[in-house]
């Protein structure tokens, strides 16, 4: 048994974990489920000894446990794997899993008998890894199994994992799911830090929900519901479901023909040809990293023009080579994928950064050139109050929002120009349950308004659920389009990896 008792801990005047208390039963599957700023990811860095707790205190099996720092966690039993992989993609797997666990010098490292038994604990547990491949030919999956025979190899009993099926197909997830199902047939205990509710009814045993850094409630998970857990984190009813009538596509606004793009590492767009019309949303799915990225971008402009062949048509135009600016005002809305990179001057405010893009022209600018105040706090104004941005102060920059509320303010500036074509990347990354709905929910009142909207997002289930048509990319081709009302997650996992 775990007992986490009454643990606080401050960062500046910042409270992440406020009287914590929880207990975590040996041998089991405990989610730990939360919006973001909750304090999840803090309680079990603590845990594992990044952290200090402020008071409070850890028991291990009837006994305090005293954790300064990782070494002292590994040394009692607990392993942590991070939703960012810590390996180097340049060494085999063996080498990755017993660096910084070598019990002494160049004379006590023996790779051979460490290949050895890495080997029979990847047997034990059926993850199907060589030792000697090298991480960077490892898919993410098997990268994601390589860090667990990381903790495994340290003779973790405890295991904990930080959203552990972010970067996940589906077929990958079922097998990562089997693996966690083995080992705690072989009495580890598993702790899942996660935002994915499914996931949790799926494979959990029990649940604790946190919400502004306290437990709100420890639950058996058999005995609740995704609707209960949401109502939980987010302390209202929540319409988790995607309500919207059938689409009524119009004219073509987006025609893509033969689109290649070359990316830092290659060919990252080879030939693609799609169209969108007015008043649909087409959604593209697959597994990161497939040319996704480069596709949008090089539709909203941001890609160098040598970069690019092929042609992109909006609205009839030949808008390949044209600039940002006149996509912009031509009626193409982006919502980057980055919102720090792309999306926000952080250290600028709100009213400044409700107008990028539109800054040289009115409301931002009078008829005399001269920049309106009066038309910018009217602007920044209306989309705080029609996007719910909170605080509802357009003098606080942005850097001193969630990521959820600069998630609205950045949709709130496209959406009031009223754009002919939406581009959406990663809408809901980052965005907390209650976010998530309201962000859905303007989706597609702007796709009933007539606007056309092109859709990546890495979760399966946001794009089955909004896409009218669904797109699947693989290694930089479209491989298949279905409709997202009939196909399941299972055969779009197919064409996502290619299997059979």
């Amino acid at each position: 048994m775990i007992e986490i008792k009454n643990i606080s801990k401050s960062f500046g005047d910042c409270v992440a974990n406020d009287d914590v208390s929880m207990n975590i039963v040996n041998g089991t599957i405990h989610a730990i489920v939360g919006e973001n700023g909750a304090g999840k990811s803090t309680i079990m860095r603590i845990v594992y000894g990044f952290y200090s707790a402020d008071k409070g205190e850890i028991i291990l099996d009837g006994k305090p446990a005293d954790i300064k720092n990782p070494h002292d966690a590994i040394k009692l039993g607990i392993g942590m794997v991070h939703q960012h992989f810590m390996l180097v993609d340049t060494m085999t797997v063996a080498e990755n899993i017993i660096l910084g666990a070598e019990t002494g010098g160049a004379a006590s490292l023996d790779l051979e008998k460490a290949n050895r038994e890495i080997l029979a604990l990847s047997n034990e547990l059926r993850l199907g890894l060589d030792p000697k491949s090298l991480v960077e030919d490892l898919s993410v999956g098997q990268q994601q199994r390589v860090e667990l025979l990381k903790a495994l190899y340290r003779d973790a009993k405890i295991l904990i994992l930080d959203e552990p099926t972010a970067v996940l197909t589906p077929q990958e997830v079922e097998d990562f799911f089997t693996i966690l199902r083995r080992m705690k047939e072989q009495g580890k205990t598993i702790i899942i830090i996660t935002h994915k509710l499914e996931e949790v009814l799926a494979i959990s045993d029990n649940v604790t929900v946190m919400r502004d850094g306290r437990s709100v409630g420890d639950l058996k998970t058999s005995e609740t519901t995704k609707e209960d857990l949401a109502r939980m984190i987010v302390g209202r009813e929540v319409l988790l479901r995607v309500e919207k009538t059938e689409a009524e596509p119009k004219q073509t606004v987006l025609k893509v023909t033969d689109l290649k793009i070359k990316g830092k590492h290659g060919v990252a767009v080879n030939g693609v040809s799609f169209e969108v019309k007015a008043g649909e949303i087409v959604g593209i799915a697959g597994v990161e990293g497939n040319g996704q990225t480069e596709l949008i971008e090089s539709l909203a402009g941001l890609t160098p023009h040598g970069d690019l062949s092929g042609e992109i048509e909006f609205d009839g135009k030949n808008i390949t080579s044209i600039s940002v600016r006149r996509r912009k005002e031509l009626g193409i809305g982006h919502i980057p994928e980055d919102r720090h990179k792309r999306g926000l001057l952080l250290e600028s405010d709100l009213a400044e950064n409700s107008i990028l893009g539109v800054h040289y022209r009115p409301p931002a600018v009078s008829a005399f050139g001269l920049l309106d105040s009066a038309g910018i706090r009217h602007r920044v104004d209306e989309i705080i109050e029609n996007f719910d941005v909170r605080p509802r102060n357009p003098d606080l920059t942005a850097d001193a929002l969630s990521g959820g509320n600069q998630q609205k303010l950045i949709i709130g500036r496209e959406f009031e120009l009223k754009p002919k074509l939406l581009l959406v990347s990663q809408p809901t990354r980052g965005v907390d349950i209650g976010a998530i709905e309201f962000i859905h929910r303007k989706l597609i009142e702007l796709r009933d308004s007539g606007t056309a909207v092109l859709l990546v997002s890495a979760e399966l289930e946001e794009v089955t659920a909004l896409a009218d048509r669904l797109l699947v990319m693989r290694e930089g081709d479209i491989v298949g389009e279905v409709d997202p009302k009939t196909a399941s997650i299972e055969e779009i996992g197919l064409l996502m990896t290619g299997g059979d």
